[in-house]
């Protein structure tokens, strides 16, 4: 590894002290122990995504997601939550296109109730009727607001142009018509076929022994079991676009329209990954947001903002820049970011920005394992994505590695700066705000 890149690999997290245990029922539990705080983080997920949603109820795991604290078995709405406050802790869950994820804070002399209360949401949810009806009020609402953002509005139609048939295509938060058409007895129905330990990963970082951990995830969830629980659909193929393709969103009286436009990225494992995050660091993130930022915005003045955004999941990703600008200025906007892809895909990027990147890359990752929830959601990602319990503490090196020919291959192998998917929302563009 270069020596401006040196890092102290034993004080990052890895098999040496994360510890792993798989339950007889399947569920997966990694810890790693940290007695600086008093505190632990729980952070985890299962496999209840919006990937099962039919298409007429989008937004139905979400929506169930947001449902599992409003009562439970053995605890009503009020209960639930004056338990979790009367110990200072917190618990949270919310839905994405693979997973029901959640996410919880306590002491450590907490962490039994922050667990049973888990275990209690995620087996026992009774889901009355008066809160599910609020709580799709509060979602109808969002999306209404949803609606009128020109931000939102362009990336949901990048990713239903880009995704086509596939999930990734689809908002988890779902739309008005679909949270309408969702009832009690959805919710009740996903949860049954949906909700078990066999894909449920439970990571617990903090001021607590991994044994009493393991010990304490089988006294809750050990004996948990659903036959019921359905496997994955097959997914349809995603392809990049043939040609480029373009779309307006008209939202009336908007002084600012926003920008998306991109292409398919490498999923989260793929070899190449962090070549193509590395190569977007230097595209679009770094200090003023990279090369985008500069000859957009600083240089042409162009753009209010402009940036650049590498999405990667299970299956695919996306590669993305998005940049909001004065209507008048859009196409220029566009024209210029096109440029500016074309020479990231013909030439390499210099040593200099490179080096830079790099050294950005390994010099924040220790910044991003300074807290519990940064450790846990870190150690989360690796079981997620399979990526190995070494993978934080091999990262250095494999950044430090990187070429720019590395980079330019990638770069090739993804954007085809004549074959993007090009979205903008804002005013009628023929009509202007009159």
């Amino acid at each position: 590894m270069n020596p401006l890149f040196e890092i102290n690999i034993n004080s990052l997290p890895g098999p040496h002290d994360i510890h792993r245990q798989v339950l007889k029922n399947g569920i997966t539990i990694l810890t790693r122990e940290n007695f600086q705080s008093p505190s632990v983080v729980i952070s985890g997920f299962l496999s209840a995504g919006s990937l099962f949603d039919p298409p007429e109820k989008v937004g139905l795991a979400y929506f169930t997601s947001m449902a599992l604290m409003r009562g439970t078995a053995s605890m009503d709405f009020q209960t639930l939550y004056d338990r979790l406050e009367s110990a200072g802790a917190s618990l949270g869950f919310a839905a994405s296109v693979h997973n029901t994820n959640f996410g919880g804070k306590a002491l450590a002399e907490d962490l039994p109730l922050l667990i049973s209360t888990l275990a209690e949401c995620l087996k026992n949810p009774t889901f009355p009727e008066i809160y599910l009806n609020r709580l799709k009020a509060q979602i109808l609402s969002g999306l209404t607001v949803r609606a009128q953002d020109t931000n939102e509005m362009a990336a949901l139609t990048f990713d239903r142009l880009l995704f086509g048939d596939h999930p990734y295509a689809r908002p988890e938060d779902g739309y008005i018509e679909t949270i309408q058409r969702i009832q009690r007895d959805d919710l009740v129905e996903f949860h049954n076929t949906h909700y078990g330990p066999e894909n449920l990963i439970i990571v617990v970082v903090g001021a607590v022994n991994a044994s009493s951990v393991f010990d304490l995830v089988e006294k809750e969830l050990g004996s948990w079991e659903n036959p019921q629980v359905l496997a994955a659909p097959r997914l349809p193929s995603i392809m990049p676009p043939s040609t480029t393709i373009r779309e307006h969103v008209t939202i009336p009286g908007k002084s600012q329209t926003n920008l998306v436009m991109g292409t398919l990225g490498p999923r989260r494992n793929a070899p190449e990954y962090l070549t193509a995050t590395l190569g977007n660091n230097i595209l679009g993130q770094f200090g003023m947001m990279g090369r985008i930022g500069d000859s957009v915005r600083e240089k042409a003045g162009l753009a209010y903002d402009a940036y650049t955004s590498l999405n990667s999941w299970i299956e695919s990703g996306s590669w993305e820049v998005a940049a909001g600008v004065n209507p008048e200025n859009l196409e220029k906007a566009i024209q210029l970011i096109v440029q500016e892809l074309k020479r990231f895909t013909s030439e390499p990027v210099s040593q200099n920005e490179l080096e830079d990147s790099q050294a950005n890359f390994i010099g924040r990752l220790p910044l991003s394992l300074e807290s519990n929830s940064g450790v846990a959601n870190s150690i989360l990602n690796l079981e997620r994505f399979n990526l190995g319990l070494d993978y934080l503490q091999t990262y250095p090196e494999k950044v430090s590695q990187i070429t720019p020919e590395a980079i330019l291959e990638t770069a090739r192998a993804y954007i085809e700066p004549e074959k993007l998917v090009i979205v903008s929302a804002g005013i009628d563009l023929q009509k202007g705000n009159s």
